[in-house]
C-alpha cells in the first residue's frame, strides 16, 4: 500500500484511488482509529477526503424535530372516521370523475 504523508501534517496521507478501492473497509478503520485524513486521488488530483466523524452521530431523529409544519393527533392508534377505506377511496374517484 502507497501511502504518502503529506509534508505539513503528518496526520494526512494521500492515496490513489484504485488502491483506495481494493482496501476501503480497512482504510476506514484506520481513518476512524488513528484520526487520519486520506485525500483520494485520481490520476494524480485529488478527488474526494476522508476524515473520522467529529461527533457522535444520533441515529434518532425524531419526526416533529425536523417537519415544523407536522401535527401529531393526540390519539394516533385510534381507528380512523370511516370504517372501510374503501369508503374514502370511492369519494375522492367521485371527485375526480366530476371535474
Amino acid at each position: 500500500m502507497v501511502m504518502k504523508a503529506a509534508a505539513s501534517n503528518p496526520n494526512v496521507r494521500t492515496i490513489a484511488a484504485g488502491e483506495f478501492k481494493a482496501q476501503c473497509l480497512q482504510l476506514m478503520d484506520d481513518v476512524n482509529e488513528k484520526k487520519l485524513t486520506l485525500i483520494i486521488t485520481k490520476r494524480g488530483k485529488p478527488v474526494a477526503e476522508l476524515k473520522p466523524p467529529t461527533e457522535e452521530v444520533d441515529t434518532f431523529r425524531p419526526l416533529w424535530g425536523r417537519t415544523p409544519g407536522i401535527k401529531v393527533p393526540d390519539d394516533i392508534k385510534s381507528l380512523l372516521d370511516w370504517p372501510d377505506p374503501s369508503i374514502k377511496w370511492d369519494r375522492i374517484n367521485k371527485k375526480k370523475k366530476s371535474k
